[in-house]
C-alpha cells in the first residue's frame, strides 16, 4: 500500500496536489531552508530535496509498503536574483519595484522521495524544475502601495500571487500557470506515472 506525503504547509500546493493524488497527508517541513546555489533552478531542486529528504527520514513504512514524499520550493528570478519570500514591508515594495513593467521567470523545484518498507529499507530519490516566464504590466507607486497593504505578499516568492489580488497586473505568460501558483501538477504527474509511483 502506497501512503503519499506532502512536505509542504502551502495550501496553494495542497489544493493543486489533489488533481494529481486524491488522498494524501500534509507534514510540512520545518528545517531551516539554505540556499547553497546562485543559479533559481539549482536552488529550488536543492531546496525541495531538503524538504522532502527531511520528511522522508522520519517516516517508517510497513513491510511491503511505500511512502511517498513530495516536497516543493518556488522562487521568482530577475536580473539574475533570487526573490524568496519578503520579509517585511519595505522588501515587498522592493520586489513589487523589481517585476512591474517587465518580465520575470518563476522557478520551482520537486522531489518526490520514495521509501520502500521491507527488511532493508530503501530510499529512492528524483527532482525535476520547471520555469514560466511572468509578465508584468507597468505600474504606479500608488498600485504598488495599495497591493503591499494586503495580507497576500508576505507569504509568497516575489511578494505577489499570480491567482490573488495581482492577477490584474499580469500582462501574460509563457508555460504552467500552476508552476507559479506553486506545483508544476502536470509534470508532476507525468514524472510520477512513468516510474510507477501512482
Amino acid at each position: 500500500m502506497d501512503r503519499y506525503i506532502l512536505a509542504s504547509q502551502s495550501p496553494r500546493r495542497r489544493e493543486l496536489l489533489h488533481a494529481v493524488i486524491p488522498e494524501y497527508d500534509v507534514i510540512p517541513a520545518q528545517g531551516e531552508e539554505v540556499i547553497t546555489a546562485s543559479d533559481p533552478a539549482e536552488t529550488v531542486e536543492a531546496l525541495s530535496l531538503q524538504k522532502a529528504v527531511e520528511i522522508a527520514q522520519k517516516v517508517r513504512p510497513c513491510d511491503g509498503d511505500r511512502i511517498i514524499v513530495i516536497g516543493a520550493d518556488t522562487v521568482v528570478a530577475v536580473d539574475g536574483e533570487i526573490l524568496g519570500k519578503p520579509v517585511d514591508r519595505a522588501d515587498a515594495a522592493r520586489m513589487i519595484g523589481l517585476l512591474q513593467g517587465r518580465e520575470h521567470h518563476v522557478y520551482t523545484g520537486v522531489t518526490v522521495c520514495c521509501v520502500q518498507g521491507g527488511g532493508r529499507e530503501e530510499v529512492s530519490s528524483f527532482s525535476f524544475h520547471e520555469e514560466t516566464a511572468v509578465d508584468v504590466f507597468p505600474m504606479n507607486q500608488g498600485e504598488i502601495e495599495g497591493y503591499i497593504s494586503l495580507r497576500e505578499p508576505y507569504d509568497k516568492a516575489g511578494a505577489y500571487g499570480i491567482q490573488g489580488a495581482f492577477c490584474k497586473f499580469i500582462r501574460g505568460i509563457r508555460g504552467d500557470y500552476n508552476n507559479v501558483v506553486g506545483l508544476p501538477v502536470a509534470r508532476l504527474y507525468q514524472e510520477m506515472a512513468r516510474r510507477g509511483l501512482l
